[in-house]
């Protein structure tokens, strides 16, 4: 058993957040929960000097709904934007749509809301998106095939899994990269690496099982096998990224990019650790960030994780990519009174403070040294987006970390927010969550999004999206 001695990094950043949060009027005064104390001069070294106030630029008012975006969208997704705004008028009738959606016939489905949320069945399919969403301005994306052993479904196939992943990254991510590169006239630094998430469950049979129990010698093997075959997949996208960074040698960030998923609470400590054996063997010191975990912002203990994967980086000389979160289970955790911050407040802080003391880090360093070398920030929140942008445009136009750095979202959601950071702050390092695969796996998917993201669909919709989308729509028909 490793002893690592940890220092509390990212908790010390809430402090200096804070500080300049409540400097905004719009934000208002944030409270902290917990009390920090510096351990060490270097510590109070790095904050004094390197981690600044992270300001908030002032946005559009958030309750007027703009509309804007909705002129990328066809006629016939037009429709489906009025459906869902149907669907998300308040909580009872969102409710009752997610009661109602297992019944509908995928049919249906398809060809009411399938678009707006799923990428496609193929990879000609997926590829058809891509272009899609490169003509919207997002010059990349993280594609996921919807496979999984979930809520009871263990009827998979993990080698199909592998074999499929592989091919996408191959087929779609690397040339869908690459064309971006090569044609939008852009820096080559300037456009994100395309990713691919990595689901633990659908690397072996009964794999909530296994990540629960995978320091059990009863598990072993099979929790071995896991580790293996996210490994064949993380190899395909390390040596794609060591080819390409000969074809392209002014390039600092990775090519594309491997991201494990999240699973629930109980099965967190498996992912972290198959988190960690991908880090140390993807994750070369002097080289891009081949592989990704993701962090949990809403559970209490994420800050001091985030500083025990910084040192435990330090310590075993590998380097750690992030993808920030704030959490996707709070209405299925059992146990979320004593996992998840108290407040929706305290993890709005938590998170704001984690990817300020990541960007931070990676910015700081241009020679693939660091040890926090990649970060997605996650989000369909305004502020912490726009936090995210603010602080990387501080840096310097040269500085070629800033490809290090991307904002994601669902495809399907938050499109208004996209819309704004690429057409009025100018934002290239953005892209979209592309989930893709079997209908009936991407009908799972859409009813989890649903039930996990029921808060977020229903702000961003709503009635302003029912009359945005008739009023785009009435106008596109008579003009």
């Amino acid at each position: 058993m490793l002893s690592v001695r940890l220092i509390p990094l990212a908790p010390l950043l809430k402090a200096n957040l804070k500080q300049s949060l409540q400097a905004s009027s719009r934000l208002g005064p944030i409270t902290f929960s917990r009390q920090f104390n510096i351990s060490t001069k270097k510590r109070n070294s790095y904050i004094a000097n390197n981690a600044g106030p992270a300001t908030l630029a002032p946005m559009n008012d958030a309750t007027k709904f703009d509309s804007t975006f909705l002129k990328q969208f066809k006629t016939s997704e037009l429709v489906s934007f009025m459906l869902i705004g149907i669907c998300t008028l308040n909580k009872p009738i969102l409710n009752l749509c997610i009661k109602l959606f297992p019944y509908v016939p995928m049919p249906v489905i398809k060809a009411l809301v399938y678009k707006i949320y799923c990428g496609g069945e193929t990879i000609e399919e997926v590829k058809t998106t891509g272009e899609r969403l490169t003509e919207r301005g997002i010059n990349n994306m993280m594609i996921s095939l919807t496979i999984e052993a979930c809520n009871g479904n263990d009827n998979i196939d993990p080698q199909y899994i592998v074999s499929e992943t592989q091919k996408s990254v191959e087929e779609i991510l690397i040339p869908h990269t690459l064309s971006i590169i090569e044609n939008s006239g852009k820096s080559i630094n300037s456009i994100p690496a395309g990713y691919v998430a990595l689901k633990p469950t659908g690397f072996t049979k009964n794999a909530a099982a296994v990540l629960k129990n995978f320091d059990s010698p009863e598990y072993k093997d099979s929790f071995d096998e896991l580790v293996a075959n996210a490994s064949a997949i993380c190899k395909t996208i390390f040596d794609a990224n060591k080819n390409l960074a000969k074809q392209y040698p002014e390039r600092t960030a990775p090519f594309v990019v491997g991201v494990i998923d999240a699973e629930k609470y109980d099965l967190q400590p498996g992912v972290y650790e198959l988190q960690r054996r991908l880090y140390k063997q993807f994750n070369p010191v002097n080289s891009p960030v081949s592989v990704v975990g993701t962090l949990q912002m809403y559970l209490s203990g994420s800050a001091d994780l985030l500083t025990k994967e910084e040192q435990l980086a330090k310590d075993q000389n590998y380097r750690v990519g992030m993808k920030l979160v704030r959490g996707a289970y709070i209405h299925s955790e059992k146990d979320r009174a004593n996992v998840i911050h108290k407040t929706k407040t305290d993890t709005d802080n938590n998170y704001n403070s984690g990817i300020t003391y990541c960007i931070k880090s990676i910015l700081d360093d241009q020679l693939n040294k660091s040890p926090i070398g990649h970060l997605v920030v996650a989000s369909h929140n305004a502020d912490s987006l726009k936090l995210a942008t603010d602080l990387v445009n501080k840096s310097s136009p040269e500085n070629s970390s800033r490809a290090n750095v991307c904002l994601g979202q669902l495809l399907g959601m938050a499109d208004s927010i996209t819309y704004d950071l690429i057409k009025k702050d100018n934002v290239e390092n953005v892209i979209k969550y592309v989930p893709w695969g079997p209908p009936l796996e991407t009908k799972e998917y859409l009813l989890r999004r649903l039930e996990e993201n029921g808060d977020a669909v229903k702000n961003d919709n709503g009635l302003p999206l029912v009359k945005a989308a008739f009023t785009t729509l009435m106008s596109r028909i008579f003009a």
